[in-house]
């Protein structure tokens, strides 16, 4: 039996990890905050050498992005000191990180998708913790995937398809950001590259590692997710609402967005011959599960 370990076990993420198809001989132990508290460094690298596992998938983070900006300490203690005791506890085993990351690395000012090698300029304190993060992980000498994502959805936890589809049950019209762009990412599809990779890296030595994007395959504006949100979801007889475009200067918050968070996935695709879907065939997966089949 190879065991896996597998933090955020009730996130997104998390949640779809454990219902992904793993290989024949393969189970994964998930742990959320009450299993481990991700401020503990001593107690991650303890968790890391409690059994041989054959890899770690660190999908858990501080994601308020907005509360970060306050929360400063947590938001490092979380994104950053906890990926560097997951790295180091790895690489005093011997066994593989998959580390997830987030395009709040980038400052969002590129035209076109960002590359896996383009400089990174965090906008704030989520996207600087979660960088550092990263770097911990880099230079930690364990083997490592770091996955950077985009726009994370699904039928589990809060996310933007849920709180669309809950505002509209009591309001006609709703107004949505449309100068921000990017490419959704289903949790689901996002656990099944996690998986791939790191099944790869437990298995052959010679696997590739480094730093990897994925996200599900488009270019939108949240308005443009919002629209076809609800065009499906009337397709199923689920709530809908009218959506009013507006500017990120009318809808102010305390971070900064990027602008431009599309990722590239060349690299992902070279090293695991993994091609991410269309978005709107991901978001039709989730809508049958939250509201049912097209009608």
């Amino acid at each position: 039996m190879r065991h896996i370990l597998v933090t955020g076990a009730g996130g997104q993420l998390g949640t779809e990890l454990q219902r992904c198809a793993w290989p024949e001989g393969w189970r994964v132990t998930a742990l959320d905050v009450a299993d481990l508290d991700l401020r503990d460094t001593a107690a991650i690298e303890r968790m890391v050498a409690s059994r041989p596992w054959a890899a770690v998938i660190n999908g858990a983070a501080y994601t308020a992005v907005d509360k970060a900006e306050t929360d400063v300490v947590t938001a490092w203690e979380v994104n950053a000191m906890a990926p560097a005791a997951f790295a180091q506890g790895c690489a005093e085993v011997g066994i593989p990180l998959v580390q997830v990351s987030t395009d709040y690395v980038f400052a969002g000012d590129k035209a076109g998708a960002w590359e896996i090698n383009d400089p990174v300029a965090p906008l704030g304190v989520y996207g600087a913790s979660k960088l550092g993060g990263e770097l911990a992980v880099r230079t930690s000498g364990a083997r490592h995937a770091i996955v950077r994502t985009a726009w994370v959805v699904s039928a589990h936890g809060s996310n933007f398809v849920k709180t669309m589809l809950r505002v509209a049950e009591g309001r006609d019209r709703l107004t949505v950001v449309d100068d921000q762009r990017g490419s959704p990412t289903s949790a689901a599809d996002l656990a099944q590259a996690l998986m791939t990779i790191a099944v790869r890296l437990a298995d052959d030595a010679d696997a590739p590692t480094g730093t990897f994007h994925f996200s599900n395959a488009g270019d939108i504006s949240w308005a443009d997710f919002a629209v076809e949100i609800f065009r499906q979801s009337a397709q199923r007889g689920g709530p809908s609402a009218e959506v009013t475009r507006i500017p990120s200067s009318d809808y102010p918050t305390p971070a900064r967005r990027p602008a431009n968070s599309l990722l590239s996935h060349d690299a992902i695709h070279d090293a695991y011959g993994i091609t991410p879907r269309d978005w709107r065939e991901a978001l039709s997966n989730i809508l049958d599960e939250l509201i049912g089949a097209e009608q």
